[in-house]
């Protein structure tokens, strides 16, 4: 059974950094593009930044470019998101999911529809 958890969710100030971590399990991780979404109270759940399994190549969401690093380590299986200079607007649930397509024919911002599994989320809530 595939399983994906994430950890490394909590408080932040405005400016800091929090570094999001997902390990994987029962499927072939090698064979999966991983990626991270977030959903705000209120709002649509959004592409974060995705790494392709096809090339390593990392894609970010313009609201996050800049200030976040997406990375993967095959032999732990884990996938990690690494967030700095936070704002206010980062807060929301993150997920990690895992799909078996090309991250680059979809773009983050439609990554949401080739994801096969997800975590449960952790929770980032950034304050001033």
């Amino acid at each position: 059974e595939a399983q994906l958890v994430e950890s490394g969710g909590g408080l932040a100030q405005t400016g800091g950094s929090l570094r999001l971590s997902c390990a994987a399990s029962g499927f072939t991780f090698a064979d999966y593009s991983m990626c991270w979404f977030r959903q705000a109270p209120g709002k649509e759940r959004e592409g974060v930044s995705c790494i392709s399994f096809t090339n390593d190549k990392t894609y970010y969401a313009d609201s996050v470019k800049g200030r976040s690093t997406i990375s993967s380590d095959p032999a732990e299986t884990t996938v990690t998101l690494q967030m700095n200079n936070l704002k206010l607007e980062d807060t929301a649930v993150y997920y990690c999911a895992a799909g078996s397509i090309d991250v680059g024919l979809y773009g983050v911002g439609s990554a949401i529809y080739g994801m096969e599994y997800w975590g449960r989320g952790t929770l980032v809530t950034v304050s001033s």
